[in-house]
């Protein structure tokens, strides 16, 4: 997984509430085997005027230009929320988005964008309106992250900080899935065990037997 500290891209204003997981994949847009490629079917009901050919709607703010290229999404209340498929977080992540600001997410799609490198930052709602109203005055404007001071600044100067939990923060500061986090802690594990073996040998003598 590609390690989060510091990022600078384009953000784009998608400013609905409860923006559910079915909305950001619909569930005939995961027939792939592989996550590569599912950026293609991301809010697929919203970009395409005719789904089965991918006509595209201009009206959608990520077939406009500079959004294209948006790495960043500005979005509404309760993003993420509804079923728990991870699949939404693969087909942002292959369109290229790094992070989301969002007043408030659903707790599954949450833990899934940490999980896949994804940066949710909670910023207050009246804060996402802003920088989504200079966003599309000044589509061009880069927007600023940096995880390790846990702040956000925009071209103008404006400059908030966000909260993440330290557990979060370490898996996406270093790259790690959930396996990769418990393995920094191999050591421990390993001396434990052989601990309890010592311990308790009759409760392996019975797995041996089992296994046997």
């Amino acid at each position: 997984m590609e390690p989060f500290t510091t990022h600078s891209g384009i953000a784009a204003p998608l400013i609905r509430i409860n923006i559910d997981t079915d909305a950001i994949i619909p569930s005939r847009e995961m027939k792939r085997v592989s996550k590569e490629g599912l950026g293609e079917g991301m809010f697929a009901n919203w970009r395409y005027s005719d789904v089965a050919t991918r006509e595209e709607n201009p009206d959608f703010v990520l077939n406009q230009a500079p959004f294209r290229q948006a790495t960043i999404l500005l979005t509404g209340v309760n993003f993420g929320c509804g079923s728990s498929r991870e699949h939404a977080v693969w087909a942002l992540k292959d369109f290229g988005i790094r992070a989301i600001i969002a007043p408030s997410f659903g707790s599954i799609f949450y833990g899934n964008c940490v999980r896949n490198g994804i940066l949710p930052i909670r910023l207050a709602e009246d804060t996402v309106a802003r920088l989504a109203e200079l966003h599309e005055k000044t589509p061009e404007a880069k927007l600023a992250i940096d995880l390790p001071a846990q702040r956000v600044q925009d071209a103008q100067g404006g400059d908030w900080s966000f909260e993440i939990a330290a557990a979060d923060k370490e898996m996406l500061l270093e790259g790690l899935d959930q396996i990769a986090m418990t393995l920094k802690h191999d050591d421990k594990i390993r001396a434990f065990m052989a601990g309890d073996r010592e311990t308790r040998p009759w409760i392996y003598a019975q797995a041996q037997c089992h296994m046997n």
